[in-house]
């Protein structure tokens, strides 16, 4: 089992499962869902098992997370209620990532701020390559600026330059998952996740450490050009514009993939213990304003 001791957290995050102390780690990517929600009719997968918010909470806790952020899956769709709900049930422990329609009414949004959701996201892997205005308009972009949230994207390297470039232009922060997603069969050397580096300038863009199953085939915690994307990523980025992500439920993967290894593997990725906290907690805690004071309304 990993142990506290080797994140280097304090066993005192644990004394509460749904108010802990400070943010001492943070877990940037993760889903609930249950059997019978309603289903998106655009997905590419749906789960036929339960990945409910007190099984996660136990997750965290078994690992010496102190804190987590919920991605809405992408076969829920625009429909965030079960999500909402599980951020509402522990308001100081979680924030979310909402997906939302094209047009999103600011009421909507503010609605969802005060949730904990610090974030929308826009999940085009297996959708067609079309301009940023066919997935959300500049009225709604302009509502999520301006509560200070930022945009993830998950979209395959090779399609990053153009979606990513435009939500600066529209003064947005952007978070890229997965590492941008390179090509399996090319890597470090997909020209895509070079140009991915190239962003790093604009001191806008976070990459998610997270999910290395889905770009690595036969993935191992000693495989080269895994640890040769973490360097160039951390050399172009800085630790101060990466975090880590469990990918729980590891929808999927879940026959090969659990917890514990991901947390193993960003050992293997990150073996010095600072890199490794900045990456955990500091980043995260300013991205998602966990460290804000935020407070659900009442």
């Amino acid at each position: 089992m990993f142990t506290m001791e080797k994140l280097e957290t304090d066993a005192s995050l644990r004394r509460d499962a749904r108010r802990p102390a400070s943010v001492g780690s943070v877990d940037t990517h993760a889903h609930v869902f249950e059997r019978g929600l309603p289903l998106t009719r655009q997905r590419r997968y749906a789960p036929d098992y339960d990945a409910p918010l007190d099984t996660y909470l136990a997750q965290l806790d078994a690992h010496g997370i102190s804190h987590g952020v919920l991605v809405q899956p992408s076969f829920l769709g625009t429909d965030c209620s079960y999500l909402l709900d599980a951020l509402r049930r522990a308001p100081e422990r979680l924030r979310g990532v909402a997906v939302i329609g094209r047009e999103c009414a600011k009421d909507t949004l503010t609605e969802m701020a005060d949730a904990g959701v610090a974030g929308i996201r826009l999940n085009l892997i297996g959708h067609a390559d079309l301009p940023l205005d066919h997935w959300v308009s500049g009225q709604t972009l302009a509502h999520v600026r301006e509560l200070r949230w930022h945009v993830e994207v998950h979209a395959e390297a090779a399609r990053l330059q153009g979606i990513v470039e435009p939500l600066l232009e529209a003064g947005l922060n952007v978070v890229v998952d997965h590492f941008g997603r390179p090509d399996p069969d090319l890597g470090v050397r997909d020209a895509g996740f070079r140009r991915l580096l190239e962003l790093a300038h604009t001191q806008r863009v976070w990459v998610k450490i997270s999910a290395a199953y889905r770009n690595w085939c036969g993935l191992r915690t000693g495989d080269d050009d895994m640890h040769e994307a973490v360097r160039l990523l951390k050399a172009a980025f800085g630790l101060s514009r990466l975090m880590w992500g469990s990918d729980w439920p590891h929808t999927q993967y879940e026959a090969q993939e659990h917890f514990a290894h991901t947390l193993e593997l960003l050992c293997a990725l990150l073996p010095d213990g600072e890199e490794r906290n900045a990456v955990l907690a500091d980043t995260a805690a300013r991205l998602y304003m966990f460290d804000d004071g935020h407070q659900v309304s009442a």
